[in-house]
């Protein structure tokens, strides 16, 4: 019994690491940046609280406006930045990431908390709401690398594309959607391709496989086309070979006239010059050897062809 009422006794005396706001007297001559940040790691709660600030406080702070004060009145405040960089992030990409947004919330709680001015009757937070918004679009505009012009004509072209969608009840031509926009399709084409251009995929993300539903990183599926493997190096390697020896089976004129277009690369006349026979004769004896080697090579390769 006398250990459990020790710790009982223990949890509740036990103050939320949130609620802390007693601060050294070297932390209080901070500079504001440094105060700044030390307080939204320590303050800001990792779901969004309501803000706690009455006029008791603000009177607090207008009689004796030092860093103590302060900080202690934009550390209640911390919450509102939170909620309201919350509120921006699920219309941004999954990119964005909600500390970034909450990080420069906090410049412009700053700049609102220095410009605001409370004899005008109006509550901080209905004054410091835009300004967080704001300070959150301006530093994302300053981080996008796409143009403005850009931006906008991608919203655009996807507004256009729903509204057609629900009058239609279709996917809309590119006729239609020009017509539309009132552009041109080459004007459409055009810029399509600028937007398409703006789309940045991360090799690292998780996605789903389509053959088994497994959540693999996207660089696992990823393909290269162009490149040779080493399955078809050895299948050309086999065709080479098999193509020697099916050379051996040609006659000799037939030999001769693989030989002059595709290894000296002389033209049909020129070959009928070096042979002493007419083109076409030289373009009847082609078709029937490159006949003969195709059939050949059927033959040979039918299980893989």
């Amino acid at each position: 019994m006398v250990s459990k009422n020790k710790q009982t006794s223990t949890k509740r005396g036990r103050k939320p690491a949130a609620t802390k706001t007693t601060r050294s007297a070297k932390a209080v001559k901070a500079t504001v940046a440094t105060a700044t940040v030390n307080a939204v790691a320590e303050a800001a709660p990792k779901r969004a609280k309501k803000w706690d600030v009455s006029v008791r406080d603000w009177t607090r702070y207008q009689k004796c406006r030092n860093d103590e004060n302060r900080q202690l009145l934009l550390n209640k405040y911390l919450p509102l930045v939170r909620t309201v960089a919350a509120r921006m992030a699920m219309g941004f990409p999954r990119s964005v990431e909600l500390s970034d947004l909450v990080n420069t919330g906090v410049i412009g709680l700053i700049e609102a908390f220095g410009n605001f001015d409370p004899t005008r009757g109006v509550k901080f937070e209905t004054y410091a709401v835009p300004r967080i918004r704001g300070a959150i679009l301006d530093e994302l505009r300053a981080l996008d690398w796409v143009p403005r012009s850009t931006r906008a004509k991608s919203r655009e072209i996807d507004r256009a594309l729903t509204q057609l969608e629900n009058e239609l009840g279709r996917q809309p031509e590119v006729a239609e959607l020009a017509k539309y926009l009132k552009i041109t399709e080459e004007e459409l084409h055009l810029a399509i391709d600028d937007v398409s251009s703006t789309n940045i995929l991360s090799l690292d993300e998780v996605i789903y496989r389509e053959d088994d539903n497994r959540q693999v990183p996207r660089i696992e599926t990823i393909r290269d086309h162009l490149g040779h493997s080493i399955l078809g190096e050895i299948e050309k390697g086999e065709l080479r070979s098999f193509l020697v020896v099916a050379m051996d089976r040609l006659t000799e004129q037939e030999k001769l006239v693989i030989a002059l277009y595709y290894y000296e690369e002389l033209t049909l006349k020129e070959i009928g010059e070096v042979m002493t026979i007419s083109e076409s004769r030289v373009s009847q004896i082609h078709t029937r050897a490159v006949m003969k080697l195709r059939v050949m090579v059927r033959e040979k390769f039918a299980l893989t062809a």
